[in-house]
């Protein structure tokens, strides 16, 4: 049964849960994809392949991705499904920037167009893409069933949702030495590298927040998606679900 969570934010401050993120991910863009392969162990990469491959067999010429920072998973899109037109939307300029970097070294500033975006305010028209990603971004979201329904809004009938999201591991002794590493290692190795102290303690805390396996496939049928389906990775750190308008 799906559950309402305390709200998680970066810091403790009166402005919104949306400027808070876009504040963190703007302090910690230098470091974001160095911290990404040290944490995970370089196993971010493969949950990413894993999660563009979904799409492989509905073959999408236009697709979204929301929250794409510094534009990891359009490029894995664009490497795994050869898409013509790839936009990636996110609220942190900084990462942004860093994004269009990678993708004019990479030549592919042709394909893929970064913009600065909210994922509750999409500026596009209905049915405009044929799929759209999220890579750790949803739980982000200043209210994620408003960005659930933009998504769909944005999708074309029949258009896939596929959605990277870290999650909570439940195998025991797995999820107890998970739980150490997530709440206390990892944010000291982020506070004394990215110089945040918040950021990555605020990354555990929102993902114990946050409603994941059957209560996202939830989440997504109450935005409209049908088909929703969920498959865990790497003993359920991290789980992809993917449906459709």
């Amino acid at each position: 049964m799906m559950q309402e969570k305390q709200k998680v934010t970066p810091y403790q401050a009166d402005d919104s849960k949306k400027e808070q993120v876009s504040r963190m991910f703007d302090n910690i863009a230098p470091y974001y994809d160095f911290l990404n392969r040290l944490l995970s162990l370089g196993i971010d990469k493969s949950w990413r392949r894993k999660a563009i491959g979904r799409l492989s067999a509905h073959k999408p010429e236009k697709l979204l991705d929301v929250a794409t920072g510094t534009a990891d998973l359009a490029v894995e899109a664009q490497k795994q499904l050869g898409c013509k037109e790839i936009v990636g939307v996110d609220i942190s300029e900084e990462m942004l920037e860093i994004g269009r970097k990678k993708l004019d070294k990479r030549q592919l500033s042709d394909i893929i167009r970064l913009e600065s975006g909210d994922s509750e305010n999409l500026h596009f028209p209905d049915n405009s893409f044929d799929a759209s990603t999220v890579a750790f971004g949803v739980r982000n979201f200043e209210n994620l069933d408003k960005g659930l329904k933009e998504i769909n809004r944005v999708l074309k009938p029949g258009g896939q949702i596929v959605v990277l999201e870290f999650s909570r591991p439940r195998m025991f002794p797995f999820k107890q030495a998970f739980n150490a590493y997530f709440k206390y290692i990892l944010p000291l190795i982020g506070r004394l590298t990215s110089k945040d102290k918040r950021a990555y303690s605020y990354l555990y805390e929102s993902v114990q927040a946050f409603p994941d396996g059957p209560d996202f496939v939830e989440r997504l049928e109450k935005a409209g998606f049908s088909k929703a389906s969920f498959k865990p990775l790497t003993l359920g750190i991290c789980t992809i679900y993917q449906a459709e308008k």
